[in-house]
This record gives structure tokens, C-alpha cells and sequence, in this order.
């Protein structure tokens, strides 16, 4: 068993929707030359999940509960809904 990192561009990474209430025809962002890092309009994982609960008509702040003096949501505390996805 190798105990080298793997290299497996967790910088970015591509995703295609469609359906759902998403953009037709619609990209968000972009890459360098190679692919592997984003160099406009990232989306932070915590955004991208928020917009998928709003997509799916939750709201992702909803469920928020307190827990060792710390408020915790199915987005953590920093998701936020990226408007240019949702037509």
C-alpha cells in the first residue's frame, strides 16, 4: 500500500445540473488552462448545497439548533444560496 497523497484536483471539481428549477444552457465559473484551479466565481461546498436544498424548495437555515454553545445547520453557518443558479 502506497502512502503517497493522492493528486485528485480538490480545488474544483465540475458538476452538471439539470432540471429542477437550474439555469438552461447555464455555466457558473471558471478554470485555468488545465482544469485545476478555480479562478472565477467559486462556490464554496456550503453554497452549493444550500442552493440544491433551495432548488429542492428547503430552506437550509431552518433547521438550526444549538449544541455546545454553537449553532449548527445541515450548511454549517456559512452556506448561502447562490442566486444565478436558480432560474
Amino acid at each position: 500500500m502506497s502512502s503517497r497523497i493522492r493528486d485528485d484536483h480538490r480545488e474544483c471539481f465540475t458538476l452538471w445540473m439539470a432540471g429542477g428549477g437550474v439555469k438552461a444552457s447555464y455555466t457558473h465559473g471558471l478554470t485555468d488552462a488545465l482544469g485545476y484551479h478555480g479562478v472565477q466565481d467559486r462556490v464554496h461546498i456550503h453554497d452549493l448545497q444550500a442552493t440544491i436544498l433551495a432548488l429542492l424548495g428547503c430552506d437550509h437555515q431552518w433547521l438550526t439548533y444549538a449544541f455546545q454553545g454553537r449553532d449548527f445547520r445541515l450548511t454549517d453557518v456559512h452556506g448561502e444560496v447562490v442566486h444565478e443558479i436558480p432560474a
